[in-house]
This record gives C-alpha cells, structure tokens and sequence, in this order.
C-alpha cells in the first residue's frame, strides 16, 4: 500500500473512532491536492461537507466524486443530498440510478443504509437524508 493510501485509510479509521470533522476535512483534501482523481476521497470529502452543513462545498466534491466513478452509491448519494441541500435539480435521476444499480447489485445496498444510520448518527433530524432514506424504501 502506498503512502497515499496509508493516510487515505488512516483518516476514515479516525472518522469511523469519532474524530472531530474539520481535521478530517483537511486530511481527505491533502489527498486529494496529491492525487485529483482519488474518486474515494472525494466522496469522503463531500460526506464530510454534508455534515458540518457547508452545501456548496459538499455539491463541488460530490460531483468530482461522481465525475470520476458514476457507478459509486455514497457518491451518488451524497451529490444527491448536495443538490437537495442547494436546492439543485437532479435529485430525481441520481436517486433513481441508485435504485437501479442496488438492483443490479444488491450487495451494495447493505453499505448504504449503513452509510444511511452513520449519517443519522451524526446528524440526527438530518433533513436531507430523510428524504433520501425514504426515498430509497430503506
């Protein structure tokens, strides 16, 4: 494993411990400043936004993330939780995409209705992902 990635993990296991958000935030751009098209930070990246409520910067990390891997759930999820939080359109067609590919691939749906509680759990009443949750039938 490379260093990039070494720190890339190291940051999602300090998330997933209950680290302060805003650290966090400057680790997944530091990787992000290092490799442009590392899909995965981006997404976190954009995960993080929607929590500490800054939309616009959420909307510009979840479309990178979905620029370069459309087929990811939490990317897709989370552009459609930006675009809500905007007020943008295209909720309608990522949501459905989502739906398609859970159908396709039915084991991903697991990780994102976990991805779905964790959000919950730091966010409760999260506006957003309340309708997306319903949305989903999850």
């Amino acid at each position: 494993m490379n260093d990039i990635e070494a720190e890339f993990n190291e940051a999602l296991s300090r998330y997933e411990a209950g680290e302060d958000l805003l650290p966090l935030v400057d680790d997944f751009k530091k990787i992000i400043n290092q490799i442009p098209n590392h899909f995965a930070a981006w997404t976190c990246l954009a995960w993080l936004y929607l929590l500490l409520k800054n939309n616009n910067e959420a909307l510009f990390a979840a479309k990178q993330a979905v620029k370069l891997n459309g087929q990811d759930l939490q990317a897709r999820m989370n552009l459609s939780l930006a675009l809500l939080a905007t007020n943008t359109k295209g909720v309608r067609e990522n949501i459905d995409l989502i739906k398609r590919i859970m159908i396709m691939a039915p084991d991903l749906e697991k990780d994102l209705k976990l991805s779905v509680e964790d959000g919950f759990s730091k966010y409760p009443e999260w506006p957003e992902l309340t309708k997306v949750k319903k949305w989903l039938d999850f």
